[in-house]
């Protein structure tokens, strides 16, 4: 590892470290309804919105209210996405007269974008046709993310509201996210990396000839503007097959590296804007911190796993699917921050990452994708670990456990196991249906652990509504297809329903003050704390299945032997 990719790891964290209280705040403006240095431009534009769809921004929901709204609309999503695919063969904006696509793929498809699992069975250039990927799946980026950060907002004021049945408006929520937040980065990201050659354009396909005199056809499309919403909004999904290696996506090092940032940058910004709404910056900090040092834990595994030199190999350098131009260090950290946040874009693929490294990849979905996690989705589901986490330390000290002045009690715990369980489950049972049926294990590329390894993920992958792909697993079968399309409405809506239910739950109890005995959620203690418990849950939960993939692959190949 050189002196250069270390600077770089410093660079990258500390402007991410930078920017998370300058957006952070700025999102808490938002979502208070204070005025805005984009109000001038939006606000018109948003009460507009409003008019025509005939919502009234004043009209407060109580959570089921709210969750039917978010369930109708998510439902509507699909179902544009999903009738698109079926007819996008008789639709304009396909140059490549590309068929309709079968219907358990165009399922498939449809739940990804819609969970904002953004998991791809199939090659988009090969696929769908120009409008599919901007009507459908380019919407569905935006309204997808919206959809998390509108939870999130709704969780934090069930938590700090006195005594109230609402916690706000999911069209209000969901337009704000849109508007203020989503559209102006990816106009921004979306001109910074045409500039850097990515592609966008309505151009045919285009015939090149390669040096060996063969005729190669190169893909064109609208692929900027979707690619910058993919990586803000941790979405996800390649416009090419390739994703984020394909260097139409990714031509230089400085897109690479601005792709990376902007995996992370809501996510870790919506920390400081929990911090602004409860009214203790300590309390956002402290969630940041637990999130970064899971990362940088795990971050660093893979990178000593990576650099270590290898029985079967005289060079430590394991270069087969690492992404040349950028070097070993910009693949790992892709690699960890993509898993890490809900993501699933790459720029290298996983199934040749070394075991250990491979295997936190997956560690980083199995924890519940709360290392950052996706635009929202993150921060209520670390709430979720932070509540259980103040149940255990009620238990360990003896007091009824409060969370920010408000008692936490049976029912809340109820709810945040069931988001705990629900994705666990979905991962672990659908992955032993298909490590026991032909038609699973038919589309694996590997045999042995590795080959378990690819299922494992694949189901990780889709219930933590992450999207990555571990690379060798032919996903694209009737069977793959509509069993992880389960998994991501699971792992989507078993835990995005019990939030907002907690958040029902709590807005309605009162805020009592603070005591001697009271424990404090705002120290490294606490933190320290947290940090613990989801490592406990994740070991607990996953151990065994990971103990027969990448584990046991690791072992096998410090003694010589390879899959």
């Amino acid at each position: 590892m050189e002196a250069l990719e270390v600077l770089q790891l410093v660079l990258y964290f500390s402007a991410l470290i930078a920017c998370v209280p300058l957006l952070g705040g700025y999102m808490a403006k938002v979502f208070t309804g204070e005025r805005t240095i984009l109000s001038v431009v939006f606000h018109p534009v948003e009460n507009r919105i409003y008019r025509i769809a005939g919502v009234n921004p004043t009209e407060q929901q109580n959570w089921k209210t709210y969750t039917l709204a978010l369930l109708m609309f998510n439902g509507l999503g699909f179902l544009v996405v999903f009738l698109l695919q079926l007819i996008q063969g008789t639709l304009p904006l396909n140059p490549a007269e590309l068929p309709n696509v079968e219907p358990a793929l165009a399922f498939n498809t449809a739940t990804s974008f819609m969970t904002n699992t953004n998991w791809q069975s199939y090659a988009g250039e090969t696929t769908l046709s120009y409008l599919t990927q901007m009507a459908g799946l380019a919407v569905q980026n935006f309204v997808s993310a919206a959809t998390g950060i509108a939870v999130v907002i709704a969780l934090i004021r069930g938590l700090t509201l006195r005594s109230g049945t609402t916690i706000g408006n999911f069209w209000v929520d969901m337009v704000r996210a849109t508007l203020y937040i989503l559209l102006p980065l990816a106009l921004i990201l979306a001109i910074i990396l045409v500039s850097q050659g990515v592609v966008q354009n309505f151009s045919d396909p285009v015939e090149a000839t390669t040096l060996t005199g063969e005729t190669q056809v190169l893909p064109q499309g609208p692929a900027a503007s979707q690619i910058a919403i993919k990586q803000l909004g941790t979405n996800g999904g390649g416009f090419f097959n390739a994703n984020s290696a394909h260097p139409y996506e990714n031509p230089t090092p400085l897109s690479n590296f601005l792709q990376m940032f902007s995996i992370l940058l809501i996510p870790a910004a919506l920390t400081a804007t929990y911090g602004k709404m409860v009214g203790s910056a300590r309390q956002g900090w402290v969630i940041f911190a637990t999130m970064l040092c899971l990362l940088l834990l795990g971050l660093t595994v893979m990178l000593v796993s990576e650099y270590s030199t290898k029985p079967f190999s005289d060079s430590a350098d394991m270069m087969e699917g690492k992404e040349t131009r950028f070097g070993i260090t910009n693949s790992i950290l892709w690699g960890a921050t993509t898993t890490a946040a809900s993501n699933g874009s790459v720029n290298a693929m996983h199934s040749s990452f070394s075991p250990l490294t491979g295997g936190i990849a997956m560690l980083n979905i199995m924890l519940g994708e709360v290392i950052f996690g996706g635009v929202g989705a993150g921060l209520y589901g670390m709430l979720i670990f932070v509540i259980l986490t103040v149940f255990i330390a009620g238990l360990m000290v003896g007091r009824t456990p409060e969370y920010l002045g408000k008692k936490i009690e049976a029912r809340e715990i109820k709810m945040a196991i069931i988001s705990v369980l629900l994705p666990s489950a979905a991962i672990l049972l659908f992955a032993a249906v298909a490590a026991v049926t032909d038609e699973g294990l038919s589309s694996r590329a590997n045999a042995g652990p590795h080959g378990f390894s690819e299922m494992l993920y694949a189901f990780t992958s889709a219930a933590g509504n992450n999207g990555s792909a571990f690379a060798g697993l032919n996903a694209n079968t009737d069977f793959y297809n509509l069993l992880l399309g389960i998994a991501m409405w699971i792992g989507r809506f078993g835990v995005i329903v019990p939030a907002l239910a907690i958040a029902g739950s709590m807005v309605s109890k009162k805020v009592t003050p603070p005591s001697p005995g009271t424990f404090p959620t705002d120290g490294p203690l606490f933190a320290g704390l947290l940090t613990a418990v989801i490592l406990i849950v994740g070991a607990l939960t996953f151990f065994p299945a990971l103990a027969l993939g990448p584990i046991v692959e690791h072992l096998l190949m410090n003694s010589g032997r390879v899959f």
